[in-house]
C-alpha cells in the first residue's frame, strides 16, 4: 500500500504546480475583465489626462489576454532544453519562479498604477503553464508501471480540469472576483506554486531519466523502490536497460530532427495532428459562448457565473472518469468516441442556435449542447492527447516531441482565441463549421492510422511504427493520404 501512496502524492505534488496552474489562469483572468478595463481607463487618463477610447481598451485587453498564449509558447520551447538539462522534477520545482514572479506584478499592479504590470505577469504565468503542460506529462509517465501508465500521465488532464472550476470557484464576487480584490485574485497563483514547492522535493526523480539520460543505475533502483515499494522490479529494470541499450549512443534530439527522421514520420504526423486538434476542436470557445447561452436561456444575469462552474465541473467528471477507463478501453476508442461525439453535438448546437428565436425551447437545448460537448472532449481528447508523446517516442525524442506538442497547443489557442469573435461574426449560427471539419477529420486520422498503445512497453510501441513508416517507403502511393489529411486539419 505504502508505494502506491508515494506514487499518488508524486502525482499531486507535480500536478498543483503543474498543469492545476493552466486550468487556474485560463479562468481567473474572466471574472474581472470589466474592472481590469476600467483600471486601464483610469490608470490612462492620470497619465494623460485624456480618456482611452473603447476599441482601444478592448485592443489593450487582448493584448493582455494574448500575451498568456505567448508566455506558453515561449514555456513550451523553454521545456525540452530544461527537461533534458534539469531534469523533469528539478525542472517542475524552478518553473514556480515565474508564477512568484507574476504574481508579484499583478497583485503590485494596482498600487504601481501600472496595467503593464497585468500584461507583463500574464505572460510570466504562460512561461510556467508552457512548461509545466510539458513536462508534468513526461514525468508522470516515465515514473508510473507500465500498467498504470494511461491512467497516470492522465492526472494532468485532470489537474487542469480542477484547475479551471477552483479559478471559477475563486473568481466568484463573494470570493476574489470583487471590484476590490481582484489583484489578489490574479496573485492567488502563487498559493499553489508554493503548495508544490514545499512538497515535490520529497519525492523522486523519474527513473528513466535517472537511468538513460544521466546513465546513473543505483538512484534509478532507489527512485523505483520508493515508488513501487517492496514489489519485484527486476522486470521494469530489464526493460529500461533495454531501451537504454537501443538508444546507447545517442543524445537528446532537437525539434526539427524529429521532422527530418522517415523513422518517426507517423509518430510525429500523428502528434501534429492530435495536438493542433486538441484546440482546433472549439472546446474553449464553448466556454466562450457559455454566458450568452445561459442568458438566452433565461437564466438571470446574476446566476449565469455559478451555471458556468457547472460547465467547469463537466471537465473535471469526465477527465476523473477517463482516468479509471483508460487502461482498460484503451487509447483510440476514447479519442474516436471523443471526437465523433463531439461532430455530432456541434450539428446539433448550430441548429439549436439558428432556431434560438423561433422555438421556445431551444435555449435549453443549446444548453445541453455545450454541456454534452464539454463531456465528449473531457472523455478522450482532453487526456489521450498528452499521454501520447510520451508512449509513441523513445527516451531520447521525447523532449523534442513535447516541445512540438506544446508549441502547436499554445500557438492554435492564441489563434482560435484571436479568430474566434471573427468567425462569429461572418459565420453567425454557423460558427462550429470549422471546428466540425477538424473532428472529422481527426476522427478518421485516429480510425485510420493511429495504434493503439495501451498496456504496450515503450519498445514495443517503436517497433509497431517501425513497420507502418517503412512500409510508408515501398508502396509510396499509400503515403499520399495523410499529407491531404495534414493540410485540413492545420
Amino acid at each position: 500500500q505504502l508505494q502506491s501512496k508515494v506514487l499518488i502524492l508524486t502525482i499531486c505534488a507535480a500536478g498543483i504546480g503543474g498543469t492545476f496552474q493552466y486550468g487556474y489562469n485560463i479562468s481567473i483572468i474572466n471574472a474581472p475583465t470589466s474592472y481590469i478595463q476600467a483600471f486601464m481607463n483610469e490608470t490612462w487618463l492620470e497619465r494623460t489626462g485624456v480618456p482611452l477610447e473603447s476599441n482601444v481598451i478592448l485592443l489593450l485587453w487582448s493584448l493582455t489576454v494574448s500575451a498568456y498564449p505567448l508566455g506558453g509558447l515561449t514555456g513550451a520551447l523553454a521545456a525540452g532544453p530544461m527537461a533534458i538539462m534539469l531534469g523533469r522534477k528539478m525542472s517542475l520545482l524552478l518553473n514556480n519562479i515565474f508564477v512568484i514572479i507574476a504574481a508579484v506584478l499583478s497583485g503590485f499592479s494596482r498600487m504601481a498604477k501600472s496595467f503593464e504590470m497585468i500584461m507583463l505577469s500574464r505572460f510570466f504565468t504562460g512561461v510556467n503553464a508552457g512548461v509545466s503542460m510539458n513536462i508534468q506529462p513526461m514525468y508522470l509517465a516515465e515514473s508510473a508501471p507500465k500498467k498504470l501508465r494511461g491512467a497516470v500521465a492522465l492526472t494532468s488532464a485532470s489537474f487542469t480540469a480542477l484547475g479551471l472550476v477552483l479559478g471559477q470557484v475563486v473568481g466568484l464576487r463573494e470570493l476574489l472576483g470583487g471590484e476590490e480584490s481582484w489583484p489578489f485574485l490574479l496573485a492567488s497563483n502563487a498559493v499553489p506554486a508554493l503548495i508544490q514547492l514545499t512538497a515535490l522535493p520529497w519525492f523522486p526523480e523519474s527513473p528513466r531519466y535517472l537511468l538513460i539520460d544521466r546513465g546513473d543505475k543505483e538512484s534509478c533502483i532507489s527512485a523505483l523502490q520508493k515508488l513501487r515499494g517492496n514489489s519485484d522490479l527486476s522486470a521494469e529494470l530489464e526493460e529500461m536497460l533495454a531501451e537504454q541499450a537501443a538508444v546507447k549512443g545517442q543524445r537528446a534530439k532537437n525539434p526539427w530532427e524529429l521532422f527530418r527522421n522517415p523513422a518517426l514520420r507517423w509518430q510525429v504526423v500523428s502528434i501534429v495532428v492530435l495536438s493542433s486538434a486538441m484546440q482546433l476542436c472549439g472546446n474553449d470557445s464553448m466556454y466562450f459562448y457559455a454566458a450568452y447561452v445561459f442568458q438566452e436561456a433565461g437564466i438571470p444575469q446574476d446566476k449565469i457565473p455559478y451555471v458556468v462552474i457547472g460547465t467547469g465541473s463537466c471537465e473535471l467528471i469526465t477527465s476523473v472518469t477517463c482516468n479509471m477507463i483508460i487502461d482498460y478501453a484503451g487509447r483510440r476508442p476514447l479519442l474516436l468516441g471523443g471526437y465523433i461525439f463531439m461532430a455530432g453535438w456541434a450539428i446539433v448546437f448550430m441548429v439549436a442556435l439558428s432556431q434560438q428565436t423561433q422555438i421556445s425551447w431551444m435555449p435549453y437545448l443549446s444548453m445541453a449542447c455545450i454541456f454534452a460537448y464539454i463531456l465528449s472532449f473531457g472523455i478522450g481528447p482532453a487526456g489521450v492527447t498528452g499521454v501520447l508523446p510520451t508512449e509513441v517516442f523513445d527516451q531520447m525524442s521525447r523532449p523534442a516531441a513535447y516541445m512540438i506538442c506544446g508549441s502547436l497547443l499554445w500557438f492554435n489557442l492564441f489563434l482560435v482565441g484571436t479568430a474566434f469573435p471573427f468567425i462569429v461574426k461572418s459565420l453567425a449560427h454557423f460558427c462550429y463549421v470549422p471546428f466540425l471539419v477538424v473532428c472529422v477529420c481527426t476522427a478518421l486520422y485516429v480510425g485510420f492510422f493511429l495504434p493503439e498503445t495501451k498496456g504496450k512497453s515503450f519498445l514495443e510501441i517503436s517497433e509497431e511504427f517501425k513497420k507502418r513508416n517503412f512500409k510508408a517507403q515501398t508502396h509510396a502511393v499509400f503515403y499520399k493520404g495523410p499529407e491531404e489529411i495534414k493540410s485540413t486539419v492545420l
